[in-house]
């Protein structure tokens, strides 16, 4: 494990998951850890160098000054991870929130990232952003979310047992309670990822001005989304239109919100195609690509190919 520091003090934790190839920057959505990606690993890293960050206030980094769980906060985090490590021309997979701040980190240095594959980013699809939200009902659930068991076997038993993790794949729950708790001096484990934490940061996801600024984006992005996911699709097609042409759309069936722990492998899949045929083509070619398929893209299709991989824009509307 490496750690490298944030132009705001942070000390931020970096697992290198091995593999071999270009530098792959993995961030994790809130309340997990980047560790949670190994197992979508084992079919990137044939291609790539995987690097998984934990965010500010999870896994093994510290938590921001005066608990400002700010957004930008998570971009900084991803750039702490470029500078602090030396990457250059990095790709990005992101989920959730670890996808929001992969975009945050590029719109504050366009061009740092090769392209990025982002599983459902969180942001309001308003300009100008609303505002924190202390009435966020993710919040609430947070702050009585129990943190504290007995053992990481019972915490595990207690996951499993009961939704939402009960949906995820056995190595990626294994790996968020092996690496997600600490050891108490009785004995016991406690949460990593403090339920206050993790409640400023759901007040905060309203705040952030990712969406007002998505035309800063200078690489390839593919927005992915899982069809069982409720209400995505409504807010997916703002996010395509202010990115285009540079950003495609992916569903993938019978996945939600957490798909890319419940399917690492499907998720895996889509994610190496997306990048490996960015990094076949090149970075300025890709845009020309994106370019003609946007051109091309005619309403009442379901979905438009989109090269040699086989990728589709979907209009999410459809």
């Amino acid at each position: 494990m490496d750690r490298v520091t944030t132009s705001d003090g942070v000390a931020v934790a970096v697992h290198d998951l091995g593999g071999d190839g270009p530098p792959l920057v993995l961030a994790h959505a809130t309340g997990f850890n980047g560790r949670v990606w190994a197992p979508m690993v084992d079919r990137l890293k044939a291609r790539f160098r995987c690097l998984a960050v934990d965010h500010r206030g999870h896994g093994d980094s510290g938590a921001p000054p005066g608990t400002d769980f700010g957004w930008r906060g998570l971009g900084q985090d991803v750039l702490a991870v470029v500078d602090g490590l030396g990457i250059e021309a990095p790709f990005g997979i992101g989920h959730s929130a670890g996808g929001t701040a992969l975009l945050l980190a590029e719109e504050a240095r366009p061009g740092t990232f090769r392209a990025i594959y982002c599983f459902e980013p969180v942001m309001v699809p308003v300009d100008p952003p609303l505002g924190p939200d202390p009435d966020s009902w993710l919040a609430a659930a947070a702050r009585k979310r129990r943190d504290v068991f007995a053992s990481r076997v019972e915490a595990h038993e207690h996951y499993a047992s009961k939704p939402p993790l009960d949906t995820l794949d056995g190595a990626c729950l294994r790996a968020y309670v092996d690496h997600g708790f600490e050891d108490l001096p009785d004995g016991t484990v406690r949460l990593k990822c403090r339920p206050e934490h993790e409640a400023l940061i759901a007040e905060m996801a309203t705040e952030h001005d990712c969406f007002t600024r998505l035309d800063r984006i200078a690489c390839p992005v593919m927005l992915a989304r899982g069809d069982a996911t409720e209400g995505y699709a409504r807010s997916t097609e703002p996010l395509l239109s202010r990115l285009r042409p540079m950003a495609q759309v992916q569903v993938l069936a019978g996945l939600g919100h957490l798909g890319p722990m419940q399917a690492p492998d499907e998720v895996g899949h889509s994610a190496s195609e997306f990048l490996t045929g960015i990094s076949s083509v090149g970075k300025a070619r890709s845009r020309e690509l994106l370019r003609d398929q946007h051109d091309g893209l005619a309403l009442g299709d379901d979905a438009v190919g989109s090269g040699d991989k086989g990728f589709a824009i979907v209009d999410p509307e459809m």
